[in-house]
């Protein structure tokens, strides 16, 4: 009778510890997966643009459809009528119209 509780208790000691040891693996590397889809998005997102600090260069370089000659005129813009009130403003720009707005108006703020 002892022999036989012995080995019970031998057989659910080794059954949880097998358990235990095909169980840890899988958490490790669901835990190391994770990290690595949140952080796909975050560089994928760029920084939003400033209007009211990015200079001429940033501005082409981040924006969609503007060119030297559209991002020297948002900078003369600025220096001539103080800061932009908002987003919208834009379109006092010249050169500057309602589809270029929508197309970068998730990459423009203002501060």
């Amino acid at each position: 009778m002892r022999t036989g509780n012995f080995y019970s208790l031998i057989f659910a000691l080794l059954t949880s510890v097998s358990i235990a040891a095909i169980a840890a693996p899988a958490l490790k590397s669901e835990s190391v997966v994770t990290p690595q889809l949140l952080e796909q998005p975050a560089k994928m997102q760029s920084p939003k643009v400033d209007l009211n600090a990015a200079d001429a260069a940033t501005l082409q370089r981040e924006l969609s459809g503007i060119g030297k000659g559209k991002s020297e005129a948002i900078v003369a813009y600025r220096e001539s009528n103080g800061p932009f009130s908002s987003v919208e403003e834009l379109l006092e720009v010249k050169g500057i119209g309602k589809a270029i707005l929508d197309r970068n108006r998730d990459k423009l703020e203002v501060n």
